[in-house]
């Protein structure tokens, strides 16, 4: 299993980034898709999570709003568009696979529940 995210950067406040996770390795469809991020000091959280099988995505109260997962079941990619950044935004962003066929297509973003990790893309805001 391979993930590789990809689109972080610097941005002033304010600004949008998209980020983007490409997984290969294993079948994508039929999957709980995440996005999770780690601030210097601070412990992982989850950010935003899908249901590769259809629906909307499930956020973090903190960016509800701001940020929106998608994906891409043609590409085995899944997006996290964030819009008006803030400096608490400033973290590395991680994408992980997490348990398939989830019940009711309900994706949780408890870090427990993924299993598969990518090395992460680094978000500054400033």
């Amino acid at each position: 299993v391979q993930l590789v995210e990809s689109g972080g950067g610097s941005v002033q406040a304010g600004g949008s980034l998209r980020l983007s996770c490409a997984a290969s390795g294993y079948t994508y469809s039929g999957n709980c898709m995440g996005w999770f991020r780690q601030a210097p000091g601070k412990e992982r959280e989850g950010v935003a999570a899908v249901y590769t099988g259809g629906g909307s995505g499930n956020y973090a109260a903190s960016v509800k709003g701001r940020f929106t997962i998608s994906q891409d079941n043609a590409k085995n990619t899944v997006y996290l568009q964030m819009n008006s950044l803030s400096p608490e935004d400033t973290a590395m962003y991680y994408c992980a696979a997490g348990p398939r066929w989830p019940i009711g297509g309900y994706c949780s973003t408890a870090l427990s529940q993924y299993n598969y990790w990518g090395q992460g893309t680094q978000v500054t805001v400033s």
